[in-house]
């Protein structure tokens, strides 16, 4: 084992022996001549005892000096051991939320059995719904990015000086040719067009980085756009000095959270790159001072960088919070393969709470009322290379309204594929004072829910399944109502 958890699991020991024998800290310091801040800092595992002070602790604390050095744990601290050494403490991104690990492992010490029983049933909830090891990760990100409003000021300084510093004029669109210039020039990548086509089962595969030649493979079927942010980000890690990296894109595993959390670096440094704050905000300001909606200012804005709808729709997402202080919205992503009935939310974001719509796993039909789903359907009929509407959804039963904007393309990569991305802003007073447009009479409003089998909306044309969930929240509800009269009836 790692000393350091060698370290923490004496320190757990002490501390138990200590409580166990009713000291505080102060008394097992006159007992047995230590300071109180020398055992404090053994029981939070910082420092470990050399052999005589064992020998002292062991004598004055009447416990053999064989059990105070074992690694075993009694019974109560055995789930603290096995956490300890599956290092799944060192997989968790504790740092990232401002967690010290040993404030962890003194919160679990405290009450072992308790919080023991409650991972118990976190693990059990995850494989139930089969959360893997990844999902824990990219859910883990996602909390990061929700807890920063998903923006990164010292990444957008990054961008600002890398531009300084290769003399990029980020008032101007970059193109890939501008980008690949410096990967070959300054970094000396090759880049290769040819390679990945010859595998059939690379059909889905962007770019690969062959790290010990520095040869950057890339799909023959990518466009200008994608070419230019795969460039942007292998640009963000050389710059930002990030060794510990995905080299696919899309990736196919990963090994630890840096690597997970270094590519988002990677590619919000992307995002700031291709698509410039500068230039992105007074953009949205001229949609946003519009007192009617103009769907092709909005589209302009959308086509108005070298980039993917998708690329300009999550800088909304880092741009609005802090340039705009719009700071309740949600982007999601879907996909939907044509000839199929099922629609897949693949990624989502949600900044200051848990919006509607959200990811499911329990197979219920999502509200085919979503903007999301509309413009979809949309493409598959029209064939055209981008759909796009908006509306205002009205969610029933919570009293929300959001207004939605999505874009549907066709998936580059899987034939018969599409999908839409949407960013929904929460519709209140502030969101009123941002967006000169809301009270459009023109815009579109819908009533919708979250999914068919949880809406109460009635003589719905869209629904896909019966309220099932509703209909025996109903059910429980009148079971409950009778057993009360029954109770009260007798009681008299």
């Amino acid at each position: 084992m790692e000393q350091e958890y060698i370290k923490l699991i004496f320190g757990l020991k002490l501390k138990q022996i200590r409580t166990d024998k009713n000291l505080s800290l102060f008394g097992l310091s006159k007992i047995c001549g230590l300071s109180k801040s020398y055992l404090n800092e053994i029981e939070k595992g910082k420092k470990y005892p050399k052999p005589d002070k064992i020998i002292l602790l062991s004598e004055k604390l009447d416990v053999p000096y064989d059990q105070m050095v074992s690694l075993k744990l009694d019974k109560n601290l055995a789930p603290i051991g096995d956490l300890l050494r599956s290092k799944i403490l060192k997989e968790i991104p504790l740092e990232l939320f401002g967690i010290k690990e040993s404030d962890l492992i003194d919160i679990v010490a405290t009450a072992p059995a308790k919080v023991n029983a409650f991972i118990s049933t976190i693990i059990e909830i995850a494989q139930h719904y089969s959360f893997s090891r990844e999902s824990f990760y990219l859910a883990s990100l996602r909390s990061y990015q929700e807890a920063n409003n998903n923006y990164f000021e010292d990444i957008e300084q990054q961008v600002l000086k890398f531009a300084k510093a290769y003399h990029l004029d980020l008032n101007k669109t970059l193109s890939s040719k501008d980008l690949e210039e410096i990967l070959t020039e300054e970094y000396g990548y090759t880049i290769n067009n040819e390679e990945i086509k010859k595998y059939e089962a690379l059909e889905n595969l962007r770019s690969l980085f062959v790290p010990e030649t520095k040869t950057l493979l890339l799909s023959a079927d990518i466009n200008e756009p994608q070419r230019t942010f795969i460039y942007a980000k292998e640009i963000a890690y050389n710059f930002l000095a990030y060794t510990d990296r995905l080299y696919s894109f899309p990736w196919i595993k990963f090994e630890n959270f840096d690597q997970v959390l270094n590519n988002f670096y990677a590619s919000y440094f992307a995002g700031a790159l291709v698509i410039p704050k500068t230039r992105l905000v007074p953009k949205i300001e001229v949609v946003f001072s519009e007192e009617t909606f103009d769907s092709n200012k909005f589209l302009a804005l959308i086509n108005g960088f070298n980039a993917s709808p998708e690329s300009v729709y999550q800088r909304l997402t880092n741009i609005l919070p802090n340039s705009f202080n719009i700071q309740n919205l949600f982007f999601l992503r879907f996909t939907h393969r044509l000839g199929s009935t099922k629609y897949h939310l693949k990624k989502e974001l949600h900044l200051s709470h848990q919006h509607s719509p959200r990811a499911n796993e329990t197979n219920e039909h999502y509200c085919r009322r979503w903007v999301s789903l509309k413009v979809l359907n949309d493409i598959k009929m029209s064939q055209k290379d981008h759909e796009f509407d908006c509306q205002i959804s009205e969610y029933d039963g919570d009293d929300n309204s959001y207004i939605v904007f999505s874009s549907a393309t066709k998936d580059p990569f899987k034939d018969n594929q599409y999908r839409s991305i949407s960013i929904g802003l929460l519709m209140n007073k502030q969101l009123e004072r941002k967006i000169k447009f809301l009270n459009d009479p023109k815009l579109k409003s819908q009533k919708v829910g979250v999914t068919c089998e949880r809406c109460a909306i009635k003589n719905c044309k869209e629904r896909q399944n019966s309220a099932v969930v509703l209909d025996r929240v109903d059910k429980n509800k009148n079971v409950e109502s009778i057993v009360e009269e029954l109770q009260a009836k007798f009681q008299s």
